[in-house]
C-alpha cells in the first residue's frame, strides 16, 4: 500500500487533487465549520503554516490553510469561513462526501527559529485557524519555549472559534491566554477591545521573542506596530498573508502583491519584508 501511495504521489501532476473523505464536520460559528479529512489516495501532510487547495466537485477549489497538527497518516482538518461560493459547497459538505485536495504549499510559521524563546501567538478571527497547528506544535513541544502567549481577538463571542479548546488552554499554568472581542452585550464578562490592547500587557521578553501573527490585514498591521512599541524587532514578527490566492501555484497572478506571489513566496513572511508592501493590493 505504501509503495502504492509513493507511486501515485511521484505520477500525480501539480494541478491533480488527491480524492478526501468527509469524516465529520463540526460547525465553530455561524458561518464557519470544520471538516475532517480522511484520505483515499496518497495522502498530504501540511506542516503548521502551509495551506491545501480544496477542490467541490462541480463548483471549483480554494486555498485553506490546516488548522490542526500534521497527521503523518494524512487526515487533514480545515476550518472553513462561508464566503463565497466555493467555501460555501465545502461548509455544507456532508459527511461521506468526496472533496479534491492538493498541496500541501507554502512557508511555514518559523517555530524552529523560536526554540529557547518567548513564543506570542496573535490571532484576529478566522486568523486562529492557520495559527492553531503553531499552538499545538507549542503546546505539545512545551519545553522548547521560555514564555508562551497566546492573544485572541474577535468582533463578537459568538465569532470566537474552538470554545472548548480555549477553556482548556486557559487551565493551563504554562500558557499565557487572554481573549477580547470588539462588541459584546451585557451576558460576555470577558475584555472588550480589539487585540492590539492585549499587546502591552503580554509576559513575554520583546528582545527574546518570535511573534506569529494571522488575521484581517489591517489587524496584522496595528498588531505589527503595538509589538513594535513593546520592542519586537520587525525581523522577528511573522505575519501570513492568505489573500487572492487561487490557483496554489503562483501561475494566475491573482495573489500578487508588489513583487510577490503570495502563494509561491509565502503565505508566511516576516513582517520587514511585507511591511513596504502591506497598503497595496496588486501591482
Amino acid at each position: 500500500m505504501a509503495t502504492a501511495a509513493r507511486a501515485e504521489s511521484t505520477t500525480r501532476g501539480p494541478m491533480t487533487p488527491v480524492p478526501y473523505r468527509v469524516v465529520s464536520r463540526a460547525a465553530e460559528t455561524a458561518d464557519t465549520s470544520t471538516l475532517v479529512l480522511e484520505p483515499l489516495g496518497a495522502p498530504v501532510v501540511p506542516a503548521p503554516g502551509q495551506f491545501n487547495m480544496l477542490y467541490a466537485f462541480g463548483v471549483g477549489e480554494v486555498p485553506i490553510s490546516t488548522s490542526a497538527a500534521p497527521d503523518p497518516g494524512g487526515a487533514l482538518v480545515h476550518t472553513i469561513r462561508d464566503v463565497g461560493a466555493v467555501s460555501h459547497a465545502l461548509v455544507h459538505t456532508e459527511p461521506g462526501t468526496v472533496i479534491g485536495v492538493r498541496g500541501p504549499y507554502g512557508t511555514t510559521w518559523p517555530l524552529e527559529e523560536a526554540r529557547g524563546r518567548d513564543l506570542v501567538i496573535v490571532a484576529g478571527g478566522i486568523g486562529l485557524a492557520p495559527l492553531r497547528p503553531a499552538v499545538y506544535h507549542a503546546l505539545e513541544h512545551r519545553d522548547e519555549f521560555d514564555s508562551v502567549c497566546i492573544l485572541l481577538g474577535a468582533r463578537t463571542p459568538s465569532d470566537l472559534l474552538f470554545l472548548a479548546e480555549l477553556e482548556r488552554w486557559r487551565g493551563r499554568f504554562d500558557v499565557e491566554l487572554a481573549v477580547t472581542v470588539d462588541n459584546a452585550g451585557e451576558d460576555w464578562h470577558g475584555r472588550v477591545g480589539v487585540v492590539t490592547q492585549l499587546i502591552p500587557r503580554a509576559s513575554f521578553d520583546p528582545d527574546n521573542t518570535i511573534a506569529l501573527v494571522c488575521g484581517p490585514e489591517i489587524m496584522m498591521t496595528f498588531t505589527a506596530r503595538a509589538l513594535l512599541a513593546r520592542g519586537v524587532p520587525k525581523e522577528d514578527i511573522a505575519i501570513s498573508m492568505e489573500r487572492n490566492m487561487q490557483c496554489g501555484l503562483g501561475h494566475c497572478g491573482h495573489c500578487q502583491l508588489g513583487p510577490i506571489l503570495i502563494c509561491r513566496d509565502g503565505p508566511v513572511f516576516w513582517y520587514d519584508a511585507m511591511e513596504p508592501l502591506m497598503e497595496r493590493r496588486e501591482l
